[in-house]
């Protein structure tokens, strides 16, 4: 898992609540477990007409935000079904942070397993973001996960608190397997052990 340390990026406005997950990535595009390629599909359905083409008005078809990197959204981001895929198809589009006043629990949980950061802030704090993202000339804002701190475009900054087992994991890159391989010498002794004092579980 690609490590989280500090984005500086352009920031999309998305002043909506309840962006679900079925609109982050519609149950069309499931049939895939590979975590590539669905960025081309994120948010499909508000992205694209029946034909394909760009819906112009969708906030991710526009300059510059069509290579944002964080998302400013309203309450209760990631609701709906528990899918992995919508991390995933963030990911792979170049979202490596979503902002909002709270998210759905199951996916806040699969963003920090795949290298996104999602961030918790009040609501005047989301009022004055959203304000900073929609400002096309400059909506990029900086997201430090070392300083846990968001730095707007006019220098100010807003303090936000991670869980520290999270905020390690996603500063060192580890998922749930990397985690588990970090700790491949204990568990190569632990079987040394087991085979020595237990053999007959080995035959």
């Amino acid at each position: 898992m690609e490590k989280f340390v500090k984005v500086t990026g352009i920031a999309a406005p998305m002043d909506r609540i309840n962006i679900d997950t079925d609109m982050i990535i519609p149950k069309l595009h499931l049939r895939t477990i590979k975590r590539t390629g669905l960025g081309k599909v994120v948010f499909d359905e508000l992205r694209f007409n029946e034909d394909g083409t760009e819906k112009p008005d969708f906030i991710l078809n526009k300059e510059p935000y069509r290579r944002s990197e964080i998302i400013v959204a309203g309450d209760n981001f990631g609701c709906g079904s528990s899918r992995e895929h919508a991390p995933w198809a963030l990911l792979d589009f170049g979202i490596r942070s979503v902002i909002s006043t709270s998210f759905a629990d199951i996916f806040y949980n699969n963003c920090f397993k795949n290298g996104i950061l999602p961030v918790i802030v009040n609501e005047d704090e989301l009022k004055a973001l959203m304000a900073d993202a929609s400002d096309s000339e400059n909506p990029e804002l900086t997201v430090d996960l070392e300083a846990e701190t968001i730095t707007r475009p006019n220098g100010a900054t807003i303090k936000f608190k991670i869980d520290p087992f999270r905020r390690k994991c996603l500063l060192e890159g580890l998922d749930d397997i990397g985690l588990t391989l970090a700790k491949e010498e204990k568990i190569s002794n632990f079987e040394i052990q087991q085979r020595e004092s237990q053999p007959w579980l080995y035959l």
